[in-house]
């Protein structure tokens, strides 16, 4: 909301002389430059190192990436062995990674699965049943089959993550294979039986937890987690001008045309209330446009729709309210501080793109608290993950009531605070 009353230094002030002005003049007052200047820098700087700084070097920033390890080896050990190949193999994986780096989960085939299909791991790699007498049988057989190492992919926990996943699970099956080659290759017979040795193991990689076709192979959680994030923060904005123009805080302008309404009198408590239930209200469309398109016009893979339906409202209605809450309490330039928030800040550190455990920690830090975050993890569980509560699902939900309390706190905190000050939306009042 605007303050109607002249500034003193504007030469159409009332008892000003009348001092026209021009596009030069006004260009020609650094101090009229400082200001957009200052703050157009910060943004853009901070919004390059914001974005940037978590795209290019993710295999570099990994902290505890999930991976389902599967030992499902049934033996026989080798000749001069005590156990299966497979023990041995996810051993040396583990023991070959970096500490702090992977999360290997040393899991049942079944209970790889589930994590899979709950969205709690962003892959697996799988030592099958007949591994041990697979590689037995290539000493003896004339024509043997190739023993085989799994690598399975999540799709559903977007392209990188599981992209990440499969590249870290094919490197580690390499590394077996060649492990395993040295201790065959050297009793081959023929140096074309040492050439076949020396990398035995195929490694086949398949999807270990399919989603639909139309899905934007697991970026469509994404997206339109960021058109629910946007429809709020547009409502919330539309709401907040349009009350503004009405109550006559704020003149409307369309081309040549000009309007000012009557000031009302009424309390900044007042005026904060009427533009959140009017977000609430207007929430309704917005959520149910965003749908309508994704779902409807272009046939997005929806299985629980009247599911994401409910969660879409009420997260574009959560988002709406955070961002009157912020201009609330900062005035115009609360529009700025919102667009970090629930924007600048939000999509680097949602996790939806790049994972937050192949990110530096200042994303992670942010994924903690920041709204996308939890937003995606619901959409994601609700999309791809049958809307299982372990999934984010519950998580996602918890974070809605927890920031309509944040923002009715803040907002009508600060505005009974300034309405206490007499600080009022009058002409000519100066808060």
């Amino acid at each position: 909301m605007t303050n109607t009353g002249s500034s003193p230094d504007s030469p159409n002030r009332p008892g000003a002389p009348d001092q026209p002005a021009d596009a030069g003049g006004v260009l020609g007052r650094w101090k009229n430059w400082l200001t957009p200047v200052v703050l157009s820098a910060l943004v853009a700087s901070g919004l390059s190192l914001l974005y940037m700084g978590n795209i290019l070097t993710p295999q570099k920033h990994l902290n505890h990436m999930p991976i389902a390890l599967v030992d499902s080896d049934a033996g026989p050990p080798l000749p001069g062995q005590s156990r299966p190949l497979g023990a041995e193999i996810t051993e040396q994986v583990v023991a070959g990674s970096p500490p702090g780096e992977i999360d290997w989960r040393r899991l049942s085939r079944a209970e790889a699965q589930q994590q899979l299909s709950s969205g709690k791991v962003y892959g697996a790699l799988v030592v099958p049943e007949d591994f041990s007498r697979t590689v037995a049988a290539l000493a003896t057989a004339d024509a043997p089959a190739r023993p085989v190492l799994q690598v399975l992919t999540n799709p559903g926990m977007g392209g990188l993550g599981s992209g990440i996943a499969s590249q870290i699970n094919q490197t580690a099956a390499h590394q077996a294979s060649l492990t395993i080659g040295k201790q065959l290759s050297t009793a081959a017979p023929t140096e074309t039986a040492k050439a076949f040795l020396a990398d035995p193991v195929e490694v086949r990689t398949e999807v270990g937890h399919p989603i639909g076709e139309r899905t934007g192979a697991g970026l469509g959680a994404f997206y339109y987690t960021l058109l629910l994030l946007l429809a709020g923060f547009m409502t919330a904005n539309i709401v907040h001008a349009g009350l503004d123009v009405s109550m006559g805080f704020a003149d409307a302008e369309i081309g040549p045309f000009h309007l000012r309404e009557p000031t009302l009198r009424i309390s900044r408590t007042q005026v904060l209330l009427a533009k959140m239930g009017m977000t609430a209200g207007a929430s309704v469309v917005s959520a149910s446009l965003v749908m309508l398109a994704a779902t409807v016009v272009l046939d997005m893979d929806a299985p629980h729709a009247w599911q994401l339906w409910l969660y879409s409202y009420c997260a574009v209605t959560t988002v709406g309210l955070g961002v009157l809450a912020i201009i609330a309490a900062f005035g115009n330039v609360g529009q700025l501080v919102a667009m970090f928030v629930f924007i600048a800040f939000d999509l680097p550190a949602s996790g939806a793109t790049v994972p937050l455990s192949a990110s530096p920690g200042f994303y992670r830090f942010l994924g903690v608290f920041e709204p996308m975050r939890q937003m995606v993890d619901a959409v994601r569980s609700i999309l791809y993950f049958d809307a299982q509560a372990g999934a984010g699902l519950v998580r996602g939900w918890l974070m809605l009531p927890l920031g309509i309390v944040v923002a009715l706190a803040l907002g009508f905190g600060m505005t009974r605070y300034y309405d206490r000050r007499g600080m009022r939306f009058e002409p000519g009042h100066r808060s």
